[in-house]
């Protein structure tokens, strides 16, 4: 690709020497700087515009008669405003880099790292943007150990770029003060509401479309065995165990964030048993809308049953192959997915991790 306009002012240059003068194909030869100025800086453009206007005058003196000026007064003009279009792509091109810059940092402040091992549970977390251009969106997690168990959270903001990211922003912080303040999950999950709440009145979202976010909430008490999930409108975490995969969906909704005033503020939390070896994936709904070619999605259920209780890590690095395989590399959403397994009592003696 880089080289395509030397190619193509090489096979320009041929067809013009080897056809018959009529034929006219030096005309042409203002197509190769024209070209250059998409991919290449000024001076390279230019000098490829030289060499263009050199072989027109070559030609001319091997074929008079080619209306030499007139392809030269067209192969200046256009070298020219070639150099200009390549110095304002590359001034683009290092605006968006500072762009993605930023965008970067403001996505590693909502996900931050999270430690790979908690005593005895295991947690490891996966991140993909949809595309170089949408590096940035509203998906979101985050762990937390606090007096009361492993707290975990993970959820998606509709909408994308920086109010999207704000938002996200916003209820992980707020998840980061209530999980070590709040001894129960309803509690955490209304000071979730308020922060998206209040984030929303001082940066409305653009529109008449209300911006709210799905979210998932899960505790793991010390010792494990048991854990609560509170699901407000989130895709239902997989639990893989030795007795097969199992989707856990709520028994009762509970409101999305954002949501809860306009529908009610009742939340549901329920519990599930949780022993050494299970394996436990939350994900957003960008996992389960990665399409094939052919449209058909990725079916994350049956992908799991042909998983083992493997490792974390080992599971979402499975995860993160057969997605982009699937998809072919063209994600139509951001993904987030966290892994958590209970490690078994002969593994539990290891020391702890961190990333």
């Amino acid at each position: 690709m880089r080289l395509s306009p030397v190619i193509l002012t090489a096979v320009i240059a041929s067809l013009a020497y080897a056809t018959p003068p009529e034929v006219a194909f030096s005309r042409l030869l203002p197509a190769a700087p024209a070209l250059a100025a998409a991919m290449w800086p000024v001076l390279p453009t230019v000098l490829l515009g030289t060499v263009c206007l050199f072989l027109m005058i070559g030609l001319s003196i091997v074929f008079p008669g080619l209306g030499t000026w007139w392809t030269a007064a067209g192969i200046i003009a256009v070298t020219v405003a070639a150099a200009y279009g390549s110095h304002v792509r590359l001034q683009q091109e290092r605006t968006l880099f500072q762009v993605r810059l930023v965008a970067d940092a403001a996505q590693q402040v909502v996900m931050s790292p999270v430690p790979r091992r908690f005593k005895s549970v295991e947690i490891e977390s996966l991140y993909l943007a949809a595309a170089a251009e949408a590096r940035i969106g509203g998906d979101f997690y985050e762990v937390v150990e606090t007096r009361f168990g492993i707290r975990l959270l993970i959820g998606d903001v509709r909408g994308k770029g920086l109010p999207a990211v704000g938002a996200a922003a916003a209820i992980v912080n707020a998840f980061r003060e209530a999980a070590y303040a709040e001894a129960d999950m309803i509690s955490v999950a209304r000071r979730l509401d308020a922060a998206s709440t209040r984030y929303n009145v001082a940066f409305p979202p653009e529109g008449p479309t209300e911006r709210f976010a799905t979210a998932l909430l899960v505790n793991i008490p010390d010792g494990g065995k048991r854990i609560e999930i509170l699901n407000c409108g989130h895709p239902p975490p997989l639990l893989l165990n030795h007795a097969g995969l199992r989707s856990l969906e709520p028994t009762a909704p509970s409101p999305l964030l954002n949501l809860a005033e306009l529908i009610g503020d009742q939340y549901s939390v329920d519990a599930y048993d949780f022993t050494p070896g299970d394996l436990l994936l939350l994900y957003t709904d960008g996992v389960t809308e990665a399409r094939a070619r052919d449209g058909e999605f990725f079916p994350l259920a049956a992908w799991m049953r042909q998983q083992t209780p493997a490792p974390p890590h080992e599971l979402l690095a499975a995860l993160h192959r057969d997605l982009l395989r699937y998809s072919k590399g063209r994600l139509d959403d951001d993904i987030a997915a966290l892994a958590v397994r209970l490690r078994e009592p002969a593994e539990q003696s290891l020391p702890a991790e961190g990333v």
